[in-house]
């Protein structure tokens, strides 16, 4: 069985099991799943009277994240922008620091995170030409998601290493 549609099932049980209003929004399970989705749901569960949304309530919840999804969707562009986020790079270096990406795959990142306004190329006219990546203003509003997936992940990561050596 094809690894993603694995990875999904686990991800969407997973989401059945935390998502109180699931009944009521059972298309759910067309949406891409992500941890920025978990990390959502994981939040609908610490609002006061969750059990009282309805389908609108749920529907109003979800729209918005799946909206990010669509402009964060894929394996590198929240390591792109992490690294421009610790200060403006040219391509190269942004290649160098990102393990595995290929130059094609960071080129076409680069270009759709430049089209969403989340990161800004400046062309140095000098010889030769020097091109210059660095994260928005509006691309910064992301820091503190970046920051609580990263809090996450390390907590995730511990309960993953804490249950297999619980198993042995």
């Amino acid at each position: 069985m094809n690894k993603n549609v694995t990875r999904f099932k686990r991800m969407f049980n997973f989401l059945c099991y935390i998502n109180i209003c699931m009944h009521k929004c059972i298309y759910l399970c067309y949406i891409k799943v992500s941890t920025l989705l978990l990390y959502s749901t994981v939040n609908m569960l610490a609002m006061k009277d969750i059990s009282k949304l309805d389908h609108t309530q749920c529907m109003g919840m979800i729209l918005p994240v799946r909206d990010a999804l669509d402009v964060l969707n894929g394996k590198w562009k929240l390591p792109i922008l992490i690294s421009l986020t610790l200060g403006n790079k040219r391509f190269g270096e942004i290649a160098r620091e990102i393990p595995k990406i290929t130059d094609r795959m960071l080129s076409k990142e680069l270009r759709e995170l430049e089209t969403h306004g989340l990161i800004k190329r400046t062309v140095h006219d000098t010889i030769p030409v020097v091109i210059e990546y660095s994260v928005t203003e509006y691309g910064h509003s992301l820091d503190s998601v970046i920051v609580e997936l990263r809090k996450w992940g390390v907590q995730h990561r511990q309960r993953v290493i804490e249950n297999y050596s619980n198993a042995k």
